[in-house]
């Protein structure tokens, strides 16, 4: 069986403070409550702030030009070309800003349809983010096996900021395909 360590050792994450996996909505709330992220409403519903960032940034938003890509994707104002070396160069900075904190993972699907679902691992800074993947992405089973090889992974550090100078973004804020 693999490990939750080995399973973020293969996204280049290592060093987590702590790391939880697949926590319940009530669990998230308690935990983002306890983090100061978020209050709770008079209806019971957590309420977070999202800060500076509140809604896309399209000028923000890159794919990794690499050989399975260049050929591929429609390139431009909306499809964003990012250099790979750049990208590995960043995805390690962000690697070493997550390595002391403490981490919130989902594995979840995306897509209903066996023969077209996506096998997710989503690694969140934030417990409130990981409560909107709870909501967002279908769930497996309860008690299934979830050690599997993700499809596509998902790291989202929004406390992490790009230097631009060196990174090769626009600006700190970035999602990068």
């Amino acid at each position: 069986m693999t490990t939750l360590d080995s399973r973020l050792t293969t996204l280049g994450l290592t060093g987590a403070a702590q790391v939880h996996l697949n926590l319940t909505p009530e669990q998230l709330t308690a935990h983002a409550l306890r983090r100061h992220e978020g209050v709770l409403t008079d209806t019971g519903a957590l309420m977070a702030d999202t800060g500076a960032f509140t809604g896309r940034s399209p000028k923000d938003r890159f794919i990794v030009k690499d050989a399975g890509t260049q050929d591929s994707v429609w390139w431009g104002d909306i499809n964003i070309p990012f250099p790979e070396d750049k990208f590995e160069q960043l995805h390690q900075k962000m690697a070493a800003y997550l390595a002391d904190k403490e981490l919130f993972v989902r594995e979840a699907y995306a897509g209903a349809h066996p023969d077209y679902q996506l096998k997710l691992r989503v690694v969140n800074e934030l417990a409130w983010h990981n409560l909107f993947c709870y909501n967002m992405f279908l769930r497996p089973a309860a008690g299934a096996d979830t050690s599997w090889t993700p499809d596509f992974s998902i790291i989202c550090a929004p406390g992490f900021e790009a230097d631009p100078a060196t990174d090769g973004t626009r600006q700190k804020n970035f999602a990068i395909l």
